[in-house]
């Protein structure tokens, strides 16, 4: 299990973008399973919608990508670098997450090719499917720091 600290010593994102909030197992390269929980103060729900809150499809598929990230990235030849998108596949949306909902993350990678990969994702709110597909991503190195 990693924690929110632990978390951040993998991938880049920081607060408000940090889309998951532990790490339940992982295993460099080859899969993540991480969970979100879903709270009403997150700024996005202000606009999305008033009187009906729902958690953009984009930000469960970022949510996706953070968790495949740190399959990919607590890799010890990727230590330091960060995994961009290069493709999203096959996505489906088919529940609605909403505020109090625990979103479990899990991805598993398919493909590697050099930098480049292919991750499977699922999200599930109590066994429910509310996203499923395919993301591609490419492992970059970071900019360095002045």
């Amino acid at each position: 299990m990693l924690n929110i600290n632990e978390i951040m010593e993998i991938i880049p994102q920081r607060a408000p973008f940090l889309m998951i909030d532990k790490v339940e197992e992982y295993v460099p390269g080859e899969s993540c399973t991480a969970y979100k929980n879903v709270c009403i103060n997150e700024p996005h729900f202000v606009g999305h919608f008033p009187g009906q809150p729902i958690m953009p499809g984009v930000l469960i598929v970022e949510a996706l990508a953070q968790t495949g990230a740190i399959a990919i990235l607590s890799m010890e030849e990727n230590k330091g670098k960060n995994a961009l998108f290069g493709g999203i596949d096959k996505l489906r949306f088919k529940r609605q997450v909403v505020p109090g909902d625990v979103l479990k993350l899990e991805v598993k990678v398919i493909k590697k090719k050099g930098p480049i990969g292919v991750g499977e994702a699922l999200a599930t709110v109590n066994g429910e499917i509310a996203a499923k597909g395919e993301l591609t991503f490419a492992v970059v190195d970071m900019p360095k720091e002045n």
